[in-house]
């Protein structure tokens, strides 16, 4: 069994499955409707646990080219802080953080997957997914553009054996597919700004748990303030849709607001107009499996495209990188076996297909129970007297914040008798798993309306 796989987006999920996949041998074409660099919302933070997954892919991060290390983070909330070490976690995950822009990441993830045998088309917007009488992927839609956004020539299809959804929060083929977003998933929103500032060398990544404006009133959402070692500052803020008269709150102004209560709290910062750099931007950060299922006949939906977005922290880059890696194990071995059964082209196809299976069990397994207690932790926060309580006790103690940052960044050791294990795991128990595998009424998606 030979195979084609089309990957839609050449963001983190799609250039690591990408080079994955080059790396074992299959032909594979990398679909991204931007040209490199791109610019993205993000703040620009890599999670120790999305350093491991830098590192399973040999990906270089010495500072000398660029990459600056971060120890832990800086909690900011009621006028103290408080710093949490990333040293002592699971020991598989490394003890450090890093940052770079997401302009310069993705940028070296798309040439590491073209150095390593993919075929990446820049300036191309996928449409759509391409479906057979029976309802199979087997390929995309495709709109070549000019530099400037504009539709050059008409569009095409690219046929695939295989078609690898990573085309983030939007996902042309999800959308295509009758794969919408699920609104009993919490969803939300960021702006970014960046400012030249000496926060710019900061060894820890700040996070205000609370948005005070001048007046000492506390605003909607969280904050953060991420050196990212060229000189600028990310400086965003997110707010989950729990929050209350979410779709009412003006998020360009509370950054504006916050932005000046932090250049009050240190004048130094440099967050001053002069000092900006570019203009704030915004996106959707999809949680907690926010589309379902994650795998139909012929596709995969990997990274934001499939809503694997932490409620707890809004941090995507982690877990895009590893559904990256298990789609990649799983497509191999799915192959192996096929090869391995034979068959007609038909019985190839089934045992292809019920290899792919494995892929939304695996993601099922390493992220629905972190998923379930964030799900359960989003609609707590959008309680401000929930949120006081816990930010008042959370302050008064490192160990209690050492458990908070170990539940919200994932890095918990599973296999670890610690207590503070212990305490993160019997939390996820508390809370039901989300699940991945049905839509949210329970019924198989639509047919795409771009046909073959």
């Amino acid at each position: 069994m030979t195979l084609h796989v089309v990957i839609a987006g050449g963001g983190p999920a799609g250039a690591t499955a990408a080079t994955y996949l080059a790396r074992a041998g299959y032909r594979v074409t990398v679909v991204e409707k931007t040209r490199y660099p791109r610019e993205k919302v993000c703040g620009d933070g890599l999670t120790p646990r999305a350093v491991r997954e830098m590192n399973y892919l040999g990906m270089a991060h010495d500072e000398a080219d660029g990459w600056q290390r971060t120890r832990g983070l800086r909690f900011v909330a009621g006028g103290r802080s408080s710093t949490v070490s990333f040293e002592g976690f699971s020991s598989d995950i490394p003890s450090y953080g890093l940052t770079r822009t997401r302009a310069d990441f993705d940028a070296q993830l798309a040439r590491m997957a073209a150095e390593a045998g993919a075929e990446v088309l820049e300036g191309h917007t996928v449409r759509g997914a391409v479906q057979d009488g029976s309802g199979r992927v087997v390929g995309v839609k495709v709109q070549r553009t000019t530099p400037e956004g504009k539709r050059d020539g008409e569009p095409f299809n690219i046929a695939a054996d295989l078609v690898v959804a990573a085309d983030g929060n939007s996902s042309p083929v999800a959308k295509s597919l009758g794969i919408l977003p699920r609104s009993d998933r919490p969803m939300g929103v960021a702006q970014r700004v960046y400012y030249t500032s000496p926060m710019s060398y900061s060894p820890w990544m700040e996070t205000w748990l609370q948005l005070p404006d001048r007046n000492g009133d506390l605003m909607p959402g969280y904050g953060w303030v991420f050196g990212v070692g060229d000189g600028t500052a990310n400086v965003g803020l997110g707010i989950l849709d729990t929050a209350k008269d979410f779709r009412k709150i003006d998020l360009r102004s509370t950054l504006t607001e916050w932005v000046k209560v932090m250049q009050d709290y240190d004048p130094n910062r440099g967050f001053v107009p002069e000092n900006q750099v570019g203009v704030v931007r915004g996106a959707a950060l999809p949680m907690a499996f926010n589309r379902t299922p994650h795998s139909v006949p012929g596709a995969l939906l990997l990274g934001d495209a499939a809503g694997l977005v932490s409620p707890f922290n809004g941090e995507g880059i982690d877990a895009a990188m590893e559904s990256a890696r298990i789609a990649a194990d799983v497509i191999d071995d799915a192959v192996i076996a096929a090869r391995y059964r034979g068959g007609t082209p038909a019985q190839v196809r089934a045992a292809f297909d019920a290899g792919l299976a494995r892929y939304p069990e695996l993601i099922q397994q390493h992220f629905g129970a972190h998923y379930g207690a964030g799900k359960v932790f989003a609609h707590m926060v959008g309680n401000p007297k929930i949120m006081r309580t816990a930010v008042r006790l959370g302050m008064n103690s490192n160990a209690l914040m050492r458990v908070v940052v170990r539940a919200m960044g994932n890095l918990s050791d599973r296999t670890s008798p610690a207590l503070v294990d212990r305490v993160v795991q019997a939390l996820e128990r508390v809370a039901p798993p989300v699940r991945n595998t049905a839509s949210p009424s329970g019924k198989n998606p639509g047919k795409s309306s771009v046909k073959k």
